[in-house]
């Protein structure tokens, strides 16, 4: 057998195991596509009394924990970076209200968001 003949050979199976390999990942997501049409139902959205008595509830009115704190350093700090975000003056923002997000950020990336901040201290 000569070099060019192993050369040839070896493409071959090359190409072959490719197309097998990516032909096989192919119909696991089709197979993967099917399940979730056949099995994965929508959770229908309920709300609760309890859920449409809190909506109703004015914030005077509700507890002390659930009210958040107005602290005028958290809101002037709110505005200056509104007012950064925007290029435009903190003047011209009136903060009507504010509320925290959850940060669903998995661990590592909480992490690595610390070490960040850090380093450049």
């Amino acid at each position: 057998m000569s070099v060019t003949e192993a050369l040839g050979e070896g493409v071959m199976v090359t190409v072959v195991g490719l197309i097998i390999v990516f032909s096989v990942l192919i119909i696991l997501m089709l197979v993967m596509m099917a399940m979730k049409k056949i099995f994965y139902k929508e959770p229908e959205k309920t709300e609760t009394k309890a859920d449409e008595v809190q909506k109703t509830v004015p914030l005077q009115e509700q507890s002390p924990e659930e009210q958040p704190a107005e602290d005028p350093n958290l809101i002037a700090v709110l505005a200056a970076a509104v007012a950064a975000s925007l290029n435009t003056s903190a003047y011209n923002l009136r903060i009507k209200s504010y509320r925290r997000i959850d940060n669903n950020a998995p661990a590592w990336n909480k992490a690595g968001l610390r070490d960040a901040i850090d380093s450049r201290y």
